[in-house]
């Protein structure tokens, strides 16, 4: 195996460090500083070496000052040795990336930047390992990279830059320019995403993804050890020694599908209420509908419950639509993953289509996915959706709509293949402002909303008599690399430059809350109707009549550490003198609430809670409970 190339001797120098074994244990630490931070560690046997031929001698008249002098001296020489290292590996990326794109290696926009994918770059001391060759300097490569004409455009580069880490990119990337307008007063619909943090917190909890494991639909092809009484967890589980049947363990995920399509009206309901007209259901309502083993089909088990739901949202006007999941990939080249998909997609199609929505809603009734991967090749990732599209249902192609993501397929991917195939395209802000065509648009709001630009993606919606919808959310707050910008923050704080008729989803993880915020600021209609919930209290839930003994306040004096406190004299005096009827049995006041009040409220509309306190949903613990009365007291 080639030795490593030692660096050259300055001329002039004479060794100080040449007596320094370099496998010995002491060796001189060096402190650098990068981006305003000191770095300290060992220094390497090579580079100790490569000090020494660099410091073979020292200007005359320095023998005499000791030690300090010529190690000063190394530090210094040992900092210009680390900046070149750096910057011969910053010259490497850019040899390397030239490299890539000379064999038509992929390149992905990120944030108006490209990245070559999967290309590893070297590191500091820019040692590579190439088969069959062993371990070659990085300047080496440089050379012969030269030699081929390769990475010329480094040579004229001047002295070496930092390189910043991911977070640092992330940050230093160019500021988002954002349009101004604001679609006010607004006209259409704010929505949001399959769950509501209120209804699912209630004591009887209302939401639509109830699940579970494979495992466990197997189980339940067992009947119950106790038929004759409900399940239990313990007590009366399935019994294995018993014969399975595969129709018992379907009906016990179909009815897990039922409970889940019955929440649909109350959520419809709920929503009326507080001025909300648009929801996307969960695409989990059916555990393993889809299943290539487990699946079955909805009807005719779900067609009432579903015909019920479609009956109160037309009844109402609210849209409904669904968003089948990440993996749900039409562009695939695995066959099996393409399958899934078209499985995914008839059980999306056949579950709207129950819902017996009358026309324009059924219409606008629509599944949105995404492109998916790139596979190394988007054109033909594009021919494979092209062709797997096609093979698709008409009520599937009907309903089927493309969203911009926010890993690798920009607006201006999707565009042209949705005017091609009559597809409506979704524009997703958030996503947009993560992933899109640098050459053409800036990161933020303004450049996406040019005319002529949000023309052509109307234009995709209108051919097919569907209203448009659109998604907007925003990252987390001290969010800068793409990875962690993906993420949906809680809520989000202004409005997109939409039209003002639009369908807006609100992609936010606080679900209806993050709405109500939109609404409280903006002052939209209905916001007056929103009022803050009283913590850990709720008006829209039963409370029981309960008996109860009520004790005076000195009878609930706190015992000590293993045993009562002793009772005072005084203490004995004043009970006996004591002729209140604070010892008489006392009853809590209870609480009736009809089915059709329950958890919608209360008569007070509190049903929002302020960001960042989402345990105001839950009541309080008993022992928490406790310390709060011992304050208040």
């Amino acid at each position: 195996m080639p030795q490593k190339t030692k660096a050259s001797m300055p001329p002039g120098k004479e060794g100080i460090l040449a007596t320094h074994n370099p496998d010995s244990s002491s060796r001189p630490h060096v402190q650098l500083r990068r981006s305003g931070r000191v770095v300290s560690r060992p220094i390497p046997p090579g580079d100790v070496d490569n000090a020494g031929l660099m410091l073979r001698s020292t200007p005359s008249g320095d023998e005499d000052q000791g030690t300090g002098e010529p190690m000063e001296l190394a530090i210094e020489e040992l900092t210009k040795l680390d900046r070149r290292l750096r910057s011969q590996t910053k010259r490497q990326k850019i040899l390397m990336e030239a490299e890539m794109r000379s064999t038509g290696a992929r390149t992905v926009v990120t944030g108006g930047t490209e990245a070559m994918e999967p290309t590893p770059m070297p590191g500091r001391g820019a040692q590579l390992l190439m088969p069959d060759e062993g371990i070659i300097e990085a300047s080496d490569m440089m050379d012969s990279g030269r030699k081929n004409g390769i990475g010329a455009e480094t040579e004229g580069l001047g002295p070496p830059e930092e390189v910043l880490d991911i977070s640092e990119r992330g940050a230093a990337r160019k500021p988002a320019v954002n349009s101004p307008y604001l679609p006010l007063p607004w006209k259409g619909r704010l929505g949001y995403a399959c769950l509501n943090t209120y209804l699912r917190s209630a004591k009887i909890p209302v939401f639509c993804s109830r699940t579970c494991r494979i495992a466990s639909i197997i189980d339940h092809r067992y009947p119950l050890a106790d038929p004759s009484m409900p399940e239990h967890p313990t007590k009366n589980r399935p019994d294995k020694s018993q014969k399975p049947s595969v129709e018992r363990g379907l009906k016990f995920v179909q009815n897990l599908g039922l409970a889940n399509a019955r929440d649909i009206v109350r959520m419809l309901r709920w929503n009326d209420k507080y001025g909300i007209k648009f929801m996307r259901l969960s695409s989990e309502m059916f555990p393993f509908a889809s299943h290539p083993e487990h699946g079955y089909r909805l009807a005719p088990s779900a067609s009432d419950v579903l015909a019920e739901a479609g009956r109160v949202a037309a009844e109402l006007g609210h849209r409904l639509t669904m968003h089948p999941g990440q993996f749900t990939q039409l562009g695939s080249p695995r066959r099996e993953v393409v399958d899934a998909a078209v499985r995914d997609l008839e059980y999306h199609d056949e579950l709207l289509s129950l819902l017996r929505l009358p026309e324009p809603l059924n219409r606008n009734a629509v599944m949105i996915i995404h492109m998916g991967g790139v596979y190394g090749d988007k054109a033909a990732t594009l021919d494979r959706f092209r062709k797997n599209y096609a093979s698709l249902s008409p009520s599937v192609k009907a309903r089927l709509v493309l969203e911009n993501d926010d890993v690798g397929w920009s607006v201006h991917d999707l565009l042209p293949l949705c005017e091609e195939l009559d597809i409506p395209l979704v524009l997703d802000y958030h996503h947009h402002n993560i992933v899109f065509d640098s050459a053409q648009l800036r990161e933020g709001t303004l450049d996406i909303s040019a005319p002529d630009l949000q023309a052509r993606i109307a234009a995709t919606w209108s051919r097919k008599g569907i209203r448009q919808k659109m998604h907007y959310s925003e990252p987390c707050p001290g969010a800068v690399t793409p990875r962690d910008r993906r993420k949906h923050s809680p809520r989000v704080m202004t409005l997109p430059p939409c039209p003002a008729d639009m369908d807006l989803m609100i992609e936010a993880k606080d679900k209806e809350q993050a709405v109500f915020e939109l609404m409280r600021t903006f002052k939209l209609p209905g916001f007056e109707r929103i009022n803050d919930m009283i913590p850990h209290e709720r008006q829209d839930e039963p409370l029981p009549l309960v008996a109860r003994a009520s004790t005076s306040k000195k009878s609930r004096q706190k015992s000590v550490a293993g045993g009562k406190r002793k009772r005072t004299s005084e203490e004995d005096n004043a009970e006996l003198n004591d002729i209140s009827t604070d010892d008489k049995p006392q009853q809590s006041a209870g609480r009736a609430v009809s089915d059709e009040d329950y958890a919608m409220g209360g008569p007070d509309n509190r049903v929002y809670w302020p960001p960042g306190n989402e345990a105001w949903l839950k009541p309080l613990r008993r022992g928490a409970k406790a310390v709060l009365e011992d304050l208040e007291e």
